[in-house]
């Protein structure tokens, strides 16, 4: 039986500045420190300069340790490097998926080629905690390119649904994934009317990049803001007030306890005391950009 969930919290993508990207934040926030076991989402939107190199634009080489920052790109592209050699470039549609394991460093610039595809990067990243039996395995990339994400498409084509993660109405997507998630990003014309199937005991939420959207049942929902569900349903009807592409992302929460400080995620301080420790030790490899 399609039971609706009801919306727990709506939460605005608050704008702010990150070591001078602007970028918007839905979580953590005052009203949810993390969505278990979704610990972060970023909305970025950025202008790459013409005069720029792109080598010297977006994000330079930084650790992490833990958890998997996921990159999906909307337009342009991010090229990603990392101390375990991996070297790849994924354009719109696709996503980079990297879990961080012990410890990496990892770059994410824009493509050589950004300038002649509109120097624009549009991109959403979010980070997903990692239980802790697996904190320290050895850190893996996984780089999906829009060609091989499988795509579900509704009965009357009006909305069709990336799954990256996961599975829906039996279509799986290709990531390994270190615990049950689902991911999709989700684009529904006008009038549009879906409901997402989701594990009963999963959290889940959705972010509206553009559109507006009615929660069947509820409130409704506008760009830039995340809707929280309570575990109160077998999922969720959506409908696309205006053309709208959303975000989805459900889990199993871990239940663990979080410990985090920057780019590391442990479940202690002595954890990430040692995290710190590493890194400066420099166990968590070198990254030459070439």
């Amino acid at each position: 039986m399609n039971t609706n969930r009801t919306i727990q919290s709506i939460l605005y993508a608050t704008p702010m500045d990150m070591g001078g990207f602007p970028i918007r934040q839905p979580f953590p926030s005052r009203k949810a420190p993390q969505i278990d076991p979704f610990l972060l989402l970023h909305h970025a939107d950025l202008k790459v300069s013409a005069d720029v190199d792109p080598l010297q634009a977006g994000v330079g080489p930084h650790p992490h340790r833990g958890f998997s920052p996921v990159s999906f790109i909307l337009k342009g592209g991010v090229h990603h490097r990392d101390s375990r050699g991996n070297n790849s470039v994924i354009y719109a549609g696709g996503t980079q998926w990297m879990n961080a394991g012990m410890g990496v460093i990892h770059s994410e610039r824009p493509p050589k080629d950004i300038h002649e595809l509109g120097g624009r990067q549009e991109l959403l990243q979010l980070w997903v905690n990692t239980p802790a039996k697996h904190k320290m395995d050895a850190p893996s990339y996984q780089p999906l390119t829009a060609a091989e994400t499988p795509v579900l498409k509704s009965a009357d084509g009006q909305t069709t649904i990336h799954i990256v993660a996961g599975e829906l109405a039996g279509v799986k997507g290709p990531i390994h994934t270190l615990s049950a998630v689902n991911t999709f990003t989700v684009g529904m014309t006008k009038g549009a009317k879906y409901y997402f199937n989701i594990p009963a005991t999963h959290n889940a939420f959705i972010y509206l990049i553009a559109g507006k959207l009615q929660v069947t049942g509820d409130g409704e929902v506008e760009a830039n803001y995340v809707a929280v569900f309570n575990r109160d349903g077998a999922g969720f009807e959506l409908e696309a007030l205006a053309d709208s592409q959303l975000f989805i992302g459900t889990g199993e929460p871990l239940n663990e306890p979080v410990a985090s400080h920057g780019p590391f995620v442990m479940n202690n301080q002595t954890e990430l005391m040692e995290a710190f420790r590493d890194y400066q030790m420099g166990k968590m490899g070198v990254l030459i950009e070439e």
